[in-house]
């Protein structure tokens, strides 16, 4: 390989990028095939155990292939399951195991598009990888650092997920604006007010220009677990009643079980015998026994994967359209749920008020009323909810929404924010 190079990485809870550096200034390298984003997915394969990645590992796992699919990985950082275990076939991962294969592949990717090796990078962040927890945030924010370093990182830096959007969006600005930079990506929501001109892309102290920055714990995969929560679970026994021998009266079956089902990266919890045994035991006591024969089915057929990519299916198609159905054939033949975008909205009534209640605390916080605003800066796929995006834009009526790269546009800046501190050999401003 020639020199040496750097790289910003954007690692995803739903999909990654990276940028590199090249002849034209930073751009984001090809991770699978052409496409510039990868899924954040690892599909273990049970035939040799090997790990596929991204599109293929959904693939692999939609096709029926004999394996395990993990999902929204970002999510355990900071939590108590990151140093637990998994077994896949005769070898024993960490979460944080399984994270670092994933970062060696995106590393691996742009090392062959770039011929160099790449040692300096630029991690994103959210402004907070776990709400009103700074001992766990810090721990989140290292673990990450651990598995980068892991991987062959050597110099290795963080930048707030919001503002290498900002930066990204800045590349585009003829004249000095305040930019309600709001990233609502799949795990968490950040919002940062920034002043960005066509000065700044040259400055590399921005300290001043950064007028406020906040960030709340609700993405996409909450949205998708309330959403399943509301529509599918119930036809899966959740909010139904058992009845224990020996009981005067009938209790209500736990909810803990619908919950892991309908949290991404809680999924594979279910896929353990001590968990086989619990449900079966449910089974045996329930009051509604074709619902809880459901749940058994999902769990026994790790089919679970399945279920939460219906959700999300239809959850992206009441972006566009007012109706889908979930289509659960796989679950029980015929089996499906018509849903409406009303439907999902109320699932997350209390998020967009959470949503809401942080960005006003952005506006406070920046010494900004909404009218001063110029543009609001769209990022993260789950600005494509109208209702999110409704919340998001409302307390700056004024202001021109500018549609960013919806997956990139964090990685692109967080290359630029690379260029600025690793490599003064890129002109950013050619990106």
């Amino acid at each position: 390989m020639e020199a040496k190079a750097f790289c910003g990485l954007d690692f995803g809870t739903s999909n990654s990028t990276v940028a590199i550096p090249g002849p034209a200034g930073v751009t984001l390298a090809p991770l699978e095939g052409d496409s510039r984003t990868l899924p954040s997915s690892i599909f273990f394969d049970f035939s040799d155990g090997s790990p596929v990645f991204g599109r293929a590992a959904i693939a692999a796992y939609v096709d029926g292939a004999d394996g395990r699919l993990m999902r929204s990985l970002k999510s355990v950082l900071g939590t108590a399951l990151m140093d637990e275990t998994t077994r896949i076939k005769t070898r024993t991962y960490t979460f944080k195991d399984i994270i670092g294969l994933i970062v060696a592949r995106l590393k691996a990717a742009a090392e062959a598009a770039t011929g160099r090796e790449i040692t300096q990078v630029v991690l994103g962040r959210p402004v907070h990888f776990v709400d009103d927890d700074a001992a766990a945030d810090r721990r989140a924010e290292d673990a990450l650092a651990e598995i980068a370093r892991a991987q062959g990182f050597t110099e290795i830096a963080f930048q707030f997920e919001p503002i290498a959007a900002a930066l990204a969006y800045e590349q585009k600005v003829s004249r000095e604006e305040y930019a309600l930079i709001a990233d609502i990506g799949g795990g968490t929501s950040d919002f940062s007010i920034v002043r960005v001109s066509p000065e700044g892309r040259t400055r590399l102290d921005r300290a001043g220009d950064v007028l406020a920055n906040k960030g709340v714990h609700i993405g996409g995969t909450d949205i998708d677990r309330l959403f399943s929560m509301k529509s599918v679970m119930p036809l899966l026994g959740q909010g139904s009643e058992m009845r224990m021998p020996f009981a005067d009266k009938a209790i209500p079956v736990p909810n803990g079980f619908f919950v892991d089902l309908s949290t991404w990266h809680r999924i594979n919890l279910l896929y353990t015998q001590k968990a086989s045994r619990d449900i079966a035991e449910l089974a045996r006591y329930a009051l509604a026994p074709e619902k809880i024969a459901r749940l058994v089915e999902v769990v026994e057929s790790r089919r679970g994967h399945s279920v939460a990519l219906a959700v999300e299916d239809a959850k992206i198609a009441l972006s566009a359209q007012a109706r889908a159905a979930i289509d659960l054939a796989e679950v029980e033949r015929g089996l499906a749920v018509e849903t409406a975008t009303a439907t999902l909205h109320a699932a997350i009534a209390d998020q967009l008020g959470a949503l809401s209640r942080t960005l006003k605390e952005t506006l406070d916080a920046s010494g900004l009323t909404g009218d001063r605003i110029d543009a609001v800066f769209l990022t993260g796929g789950s600005t494509a909810i109208p209702a999110v995006r409704a919340a998001v834009t409302a307390l700056t009526p004024g202001a021109t929404i500018v549609e960013g790269d919806m997956f990139g546009a964090v990685g692109m800046g967080l290359g630029l924010d690379a260029a600025r501190k690793f490599g003064s050999h890129v002109d950013d401003r050619a990106a």
